[in-house]
């Protein structure tokens, strides 16, 4: 298996392409099918995320090595408006979008671990992994 697989995200289809990713990546990891439904969900919103507030960014899979354990890697990146208070996008029910507001705080439920960067004007970077048990 390839080391790190990436998704230029401009467009609707180049989510559902990344959610394929994704989810073949999560097979091949042996993940079972809930933990697949998981890493699928998360990177949806990531996608979506980048899609709604960036206009266009890039998310890439990969497969983690760590401590001997292994799991799959999820980097979203974009060069959009970044986000201004991240205390407040974390805050479960808080949406800009009008959605559901399970966002950020629902991908960081999903993971084990979940890490976001972001510089106003300059862009996002979030990271989460998902072991396998």
């Amino acid at each position: 298996m390839e080391l790190q697989s990436c998704v230029e995200i401009l467009n609707e289809w180049d989510i559902v392409a990344v959610r394929q990713l994704g989810r073949n990546v999560a097979k091949e990891l042996h993940f079972g099918i809930v933990d697949q439904a998981r890493i699928t969900t998360a990177i949806s919103e990531l996608a979506r995320n980048i899609f709604l507030y960036a206009g266009q960014g890039q998310i890439c899979i990969e497969k983690e090595i760590k401590d001997g354990k292994i799991g799959l890697k999820i980097i979203a990146k974009d060069e959009g408006p970044g986000i201004n208070d991240i205390r407040k996008v974390m805050e479960d029910g808080f949406s800009t979008s009008g959605g559901l507001g399970a966002g950020l705080p629902g991908v960081k439920r999903l993971m084990d671990e979940f890490d976001i960067d972001s510089t106003p004007n300059k862009g996002t970077t979030i990271i989460a992994i998902k072991w396998l048990r």
